[in-house]
This record gives structure tokens, sequence and C-alpha cells, in this order.
């Protein structure tokens, strides 16, 4: 029965072909994360601008219907100054800065 032998340069050839085949993988792991996370990002951007345009389009259709049925008085101001007041809110709360959270790698807090 033959042994089998196994030269040192063979086995530090093999360690680095395992060494390089798990580099790959990391590597490919950590780009498919990265191409996932701006898939989602950009599912979102649509998701929101879907539903401010469906939203704008019915304040639109609201005061459209109250200015041309000749809307007097407290009809008109309602219809007009509903969505101002709901716009002013948005645009301040986007734009006021409460808190900076830091967060860590791992993403827990500390």
């Amino acid at each position: 029965m033959n042994a089998l032998s196994v030269m040192p340069t063979q086995v530090l050839a093999a360690v680095g072909v395992l060494l390089v085949l798990v580099l790959v993988w990391r590597a490919g792991s950590r780009r498919a994360k990265a191409a996932a996370g701006v898939a989602r990002t950009s599912v979102r951007l649509m998701s929101l601008g879907g539903r401010v345009v469906v939203n704008a389009m019915l304040i639109v259709i609201v005061q459209w219907v109250v200015i041309t049925n000749r809307g007097e008085g407290c009809l008109l101001l309602v219809a007009l100054g509903v969505p101002a007041l709901l716009a002013s809110y948005t645009v301040t709360k986007a734009l006021t800065v409460t808190a900076y959270v830091r967060r860590r790698r791992g993403g827990g807090r500390k």
C-alpha cells in the first residue's frame, strides 16, 4: 500500500486557494448587500413619490371642485387652508433637526 505524501508547497497552495475562495465569497456577499440596500432605498423613494403625487392630485381635485362650484366663505377657506396647513406642517417637520443619532457599525446603540 502506498502512503499519501503531500509536499509543504502543495499544502501552502491549497491554503492559498481556500483563502482566495473565502475572500471572493465575502466580497460577493458585501456587494449583494450593498445592491439590496440601494434597491430598497429606490423602492422606498418611488413609493413615497407615488403617495405624494396621489395625495396632491386629491387635494387639487377637491380645490378645483370647490372653486368651480363657486364655493364661498367658509368652504373656500377650508378647501384652500387645510392643504396649506398640512403642507406647512410637513415642510416644517422635514426642515427641523431634532436630534443626531450616531449609529455604530453593528447597528446597535451605545
